[in-house]
């Protein structure tokens, strides 16, 4: 994730008006804890934005540990493990296997970082995958606008 973006996230996380959108930065303590128990490496960039803003909302949300107040508490170690089980017997199950789960769309269907640092997105209907960005930065950049 370029610094500009980064800039350009916290001028907007920061602002008065935006605040129940920023969560509170994850710690390193945080982040081995849930790569032991997940049993994968978090994505570099990953880990620069929840260090940096926690669970925050960037144009789409993006989970941590302690997520902004809007977004609700979904942990990324519960999201993961759920729906690692809810897609194991789908053509998800292996890809969830080992990635994690950062984010879910509208619908409820989540988005996840695979271990290639791809970006996909499960359908919870047919349990089918697609890919929607190349990396976390290209999502966010791809979706955060301020306003």
């Amino acid at each position: 994730m370029n610094d500009a973006l980064m800039e350009r996230l916290h001028l907007f996380l920061t602002r008065e008006d935006n605040r129940s959108l920023l969560g509170i930065p994850a710690t390193d303590d945080q982040i081995a804890a849930a790569e032991k128990v997940l049993g994968l490496s978090l994505d570099r960039d990953y880990v620069r934005f929840i260090k940096s803003f926690g669970g925050a909302y960037a144009g789409l949300p993006v989970y941590a540990f302690s997520n902004a107040s809007s977004m609700g508490q979904g942990r990324i170690t519960e999201l993961t493990l759920s729906f690692r089980e809810d897609f194991k017997d789908t053509p998800a199950g292996a890809i969830l296997a080992h990635s994690v789960v950062f984010s879910m769309d509208g619908s409820g269907n989540p988005i996840l970082l695979d271990p290639e640092g791809r970006v996909l997105l499960c359908d919870h209907d047919t349990g089918e995958y697609e890919v929607i960005a190349a990396s976390f930065a290209a999502l966010i950049e791809e979706n955060f606008a301020e306003w």
